[in-house]
């Protein structure tokens, strides 16, 4: 009975602290959403001075039935897709590196980290000039090279403008992810590998046996971080692309973008944010079902 006295009287202090930061999550997210919903309910009267006419879901119709939402979204989600499992397998390559023993690692890690916080938007214009057809470094590295096609047009061509973008994004953000890997390679204890080494495991059975177990619940938090950051990239193509060639590069938050500043259609637009935030919530969701999971099998293991 003390126990559950004690166990209660926990839970109400950490709810008690949480209590200052639910509020400002109340206001911060849930109000702005909460406006875009309503917005989104209204259709926008350009053409006379009325006020915006009520149409209940008729926004939500109508992106049903827009192609431009759908190609957006599609490529959202390869821009998405592509960069998260680039980054994923090479961050898991740095931070096993960073994690073994060498001279200089500290400077080393460092070093790793500048590209993460360096401004995405003048990153981007850097990318831009470097795959620049006339002036691209790229392009001059490619030219020495005969068998290689010279002056290509990189952000001129759909398929080769949605691959900048992804080793743009790839080269900003990889080192975030290595540094929450290298967070849970530190956490692993080493008599581990050495209790699995002496079963004769080589060092790929334990990567495969002992690390990626162990690590599965960083592997999920920086996938989830990594998906939300990525699904709603704006900076980056805006930059780089503008959403071009022919809006082969256009993202959803590029396409809100449009919609709202470009063409004043702002229930529309509210109705692409609300639809953009629910498809993040699923994908938060299904992030933290898995890391639940990852956890029961983490402790069950040991």
């Amino acid at each position: 009975m003390t126990q559950d006295l004690i166990r209660q009287r926990e839970q109400r202090i950490g709810w008690l602290l949480l209590t200052p930061a639910l509020i400002l999550l109340l206001f911060v997210f849930a109000y702005p959403i909460g406006r875009a919903f309503f917005l989104s309910l209204f259709t926008e009267n350009l053409g006379t001075q009325l006020q915006p006419i009520f149409s209940g879901l008729s926004n939500y119709h109508r992106l049903i039935e827009d192609g431009r939402f759908w190609e957006s979204l599609w490529n959202t989600s390869v821009f998405t897709g592509v960069s998260i499992f680039c980054e994923l397998v090479l961050g898991m390559v740095f931070a096993l590196i960073l994690n073994q023993s060498f001279r200089g690692r500290g400077l080393v890690r460092t070093s790793a980290l500048l590209p993460w916080a360096l401004p995405t938007a003048v990153m981007g214009l850097a990318w831009a000039w470097i795959f620049n057809d006339q002036y691209g470094v790229v392009n001059d590295i490619l030219s020495r090279f005969p068998f290689w096609e010279t002056n290509i047009t990189w952000l001129g061509d759909p398929t080769r403008a949605m691959l900048a973008l992804i080793v743009a994004d790839v080269w900003k953000t990889t080192p975030f992810i290595a540094i929450l890997l290298l967070a849970g390679l530190q956490s692993i204890p080493e008599d581990l590998y050495e209790a699995h080494a002496i079963d004769g495991a080589t060092p790929w059975q334990s990567f495969c046996q002992v690390t990626l177990p162990l690590l599965t619940p960083q592997i999920v938090i920086a996938l989830l971080f990594r998906f939300a950051q990525s699904f709603g990239i704006f900076d980056l193509v805006q930059v780089m692309t503008g959403g071009g060639p022919a809006g082969a590069t256009e993202t959803v938050s590029i396409y809100i973008y449009a919609t709202v500043r470009r063409y004043l259609d702002f229930g529309y637009g509210a109705a692409l944010v609300v639809v953009t935030f629910v498809l993040l919530i699923l994908a938060v969701v299904l992030a933290g079902f898995l890391l639940s999971k990852a956890r029961i099998n983490v402790s069950g293991g040991r």
